[in-house]
């Protein structure tokens, strides 16, 4: 029996001058205080004046100490301060770990209590339950404005990194899904060439997961083709200072958007477990872990699943026959390898300064979420995560 599950978001907005539409969702949801969060670099941008005009008097303070992965404490200092102005909404204005900070700053304040000592497994069934709101009231309300292809406006849960064990850990709550999320090209003009790039390989890695998940459903399949041709196509472009490339980025936006929309029905793989670990372990940035993770575990998947790679291939315009299946999904993953070294960014861990003593730390944490996910035909051991660690490291 198939299900797709929808979840809270109820609108996306997309093209240059977006943000000027923040103001008119607020107001249509009753929202009037309102806390701006941001990492410190945006914070420090021109680009955030912007965010704040469209925002006018319901911007009530700005929260700019985001960091990457969402460490604990930071997430702490972000929700302790959503109670104390009595903020009815939080505009998310970044990346990924912006966004997730805001989802799991707002879960504290929904639930009562720190939701950061509470972070476990990633639990994709919690991702669709009772949509209650705080008591006595609605549900918080939560815009975001991605400015990184990381796609994680689109999830009803945010990770969570406690800073003295280096490990990463989610929670998940249908009210955490931000209702609107608004692309707007023009404010992720500042957005470093390598970061941008290494979050669109993301996108990629959000698409192929989604296809070979072994709850493969039509719709997030076809989602994840147009994701994967609209990066393939746009990303390259969407790099330099000309007018023209402001195009480009609004449909690497929109791209994010397509590659993860379906994920929480499918369940992520291999790549994404590994990278989760990756990240917060080594101080390695979200897409840079897809540059590294997701070749190996495509190569991994060839020999579990190939013949769900025919929608990967038909996506990158590669021919695909069944009675050869293996060989053509490697050759994917080879298009993949070949599209990735168009781009100044690190593929393998040892680049990163990773020992390789420490290189089978993270293998418990990659099995804990690799279960949690159920996403693959069978169960992965040690020494298969081991031997994918292995690769990603040189």
């Amino acid at each position: 029996m198939r299900q797709f599950m929808l979840t809270r978001l109820e609108k996306v907005i997309s093209g240059a001058g977006a943000v000027e539409r923040l103001g008119e969702e607020l107001d249509r949801r009753g929202a009037a205080r309102v806390l701006l969060a941001t990492g410190a670099s945006l914070g420090r941008s021109r680009l955030i004046d912007r965010v704040r005009q469209a925002l006018g008097s319901r911007c009530t303070a700005v929260y700019a100490e985001a960091a990457q992965h969402a460490p604990a404490g930071r997430v702490r200092a972000m929700a302790s301060m959503l109670g104390e102005l009595h903020c009815d909404a939080i505009v998310s204005f970044g990346g990924g770990s912006v966004i997730d900070s805001a989802k799991v700053a707002v879960a504290s304040l929904l639930n009562g209590r720190d939701m950061t000592r509470e972070a476990g497994a990633l639990d994709f069934s919690k991702a669709f339950g009772a949509r209650t709101g705080m008591p006595g009231g609605p549900s918080f309300v939560h815009i975001a404005v991605p400015t990184t292809l990381s796609a994680g406006a689109f999830t009803p849960g945010g990770g969570v990194t406690d800073e003295a064990t280096h490990l990463k850990r989610a929670v998940i709550d249908p009210r955490l899904q931000p209702c609107v999320v608004i692309h707007d090209p023009e404010l992720c003009v500042e957005t470093p060439d390598e970061l941008w790039v290494s979050t669109g390989i993301r996108v990629l890695d959000h698409a192929i997961e989604t296809i070979y998940a072994k709850r493969a459903h039509p719709l997030s399949d076809a989602l994840a083709v147009r994701a994967i041709r609209m990066i393939v196509e746009h990303l390259p472009s969407s790099l330099g200072s000309s007018r023209g490339h402001i195009g480009h980025r609004r449909e690497c936006l929109d791209a994010a958007w397509l590659s993860l929309y379906g994920a929480f029905n499918t369940g992520l793989g291999l790549s994404h477990a590994l990278g989760h670990q990756i990240g917060p372990a080594w101080g390695v940035p979200h897409g840079v872990t897809s540059c590294i993770a997701l070749v190996p575990a495509m190569r991994f998947m060839a020999d579990v699943a190939p013949q769900r790679f025919a929608d990967i291939a038909e996506a990158l315009r590669l021919p695909f026959d069944r009675t050869r299946a293996r060989d053509d999904a490697l050759a994917c993953a080879d298009a993949i390898v070949t599209f990735i070294a168009r781009f100044d960014v690190p593929t393998k861990l040892c680049m990163l300064g990773v020992k390789r003593e420490n290189l089978y730390d993270i293998a418990p944490a990659v099995l804990e979420e690799l279960e949690g996910f159920d996403a693959l035909d069978r169960k992965v051991t040690r020494a298969e995560i081991q031997a994918l660690l292995r690769s990603a490291y040189e």
